[in-house]
Formats: C-alpha cells, sequence, structure tokens
C-alpha cells in the first residue's frame, strides 16, 4: 500500500470513530461506527444491525464515503480524513481476521447481535494542519493492480 508516509496510516490507528456517509436515490444518511483498521488490506471494520437505515442503503448502493475528524476549536491542530470505498460483509480467512481484531478491541461486541462490516478503501484525503495550514495528503487505489 502506498500511502503518503504513513501519516494517513498513522493518523487513522491513533482514532476509533468514523462517520459513514450513504446514499440512495440522491438522498445522503450518515452513522457513527467504532471501527478497527486493518492496515494490511487498508479496510475499515465495525459492526451494524442489518436494520440500520446505512445497511439497508449499503444493499442498494455499496459505494460509500466518510471521515474520521480530531475534534478540536484550535486551527493548527485540525486533522481528519475523508474516504471513500465499498462496503460489504466480509468472507472466509478476511472475516476471520476482521472478527479478530474487531473483538480485541472491543470485547464487549460479542454481546451485541450485529455483523461484521468492511470497507474497502479506495480514497483516502488526509487534512493535517500540523503539516503546514491546510496541508492535504491523497491517497487512491491504484485500479491497474486491481
Amino acid at each position: 500500500m502506498n500511502i503518503p508516509g504513513n501519516k494517513i496510516v498513522g493518523f487513522i490507528k491513533e482514532h476509533h470513530v468514523l462517520t459513514l456517509a450513504t446514499s440512495v436515490k440522491n438522498v445522503p444518511y450518515c452513522a457513527n461506527c467504532f471501527y478497527v483498521y486493518l492496515e494490511d488490506e487498508n479496510m475499515f471494520v465495525f459492526t451494524s444491525d442489518n436494520d440500520t437505515k446505512h445497511v439497508q442503503d449499503v444493499l442498494q448502493n455499496s459505494y460509500v464515503g466518510g471521515s474520521v475528524v480530531l475534534e478540536t476549536s484550535i486551527i493548527e491542530k485540525i486533522q481528519g480524513i475523508q474516504f471513500n470505498g465499498k462496503m460489504y460483509l466480509p468472507r472466509g480467512d478476511l472475516k476471520k481476521k476482521a472478527k479478530k481484531t474487531y473483538m480485541k478491541r472491543y470485547p464487549f461486541a460479542v454481546l451485541m447481535k450485529t455483523q461484521l462490516w468492511i470497507v474497502e478503501l479506495d480514497f483516502i484525503k488526509l487534512t493535517d494542519n500540523h503539516l503546514g495550514f491546510g496541508k492535504k495528503l491523497i491517497w487512491k487505489k491504484d485500479v491497474a493492480k486491481n
């Protein structure tokens, strides 16, 4: 994975809540989810109930967007990512790895009647004012390799 200077990966690993954005028939919707990040696969893993609006939306349009942000009002500390990717249920070995990683970070999730979902990322933009006002680092999946 060719992510600029690992700043993006470092930011993602420092946080644990993402905002997921879905859209069906030009009607947007957002949901907040606890996540873990699978670095080797470049995927977010989270749980959600099948009856939620965002899961129902994904069953019609699996391409999603979202963000992870540092909540601050101090201009110099502003950091956050915006992302796009495909959301789906993991299968096989990926499901095993996703479940193990998620349960390690959120052991209480074993009590919840939800499913694991992943977002396979194809675009990430990090805005990081630590690197200079409005500095942006962009990563895009190399579609020629997939």
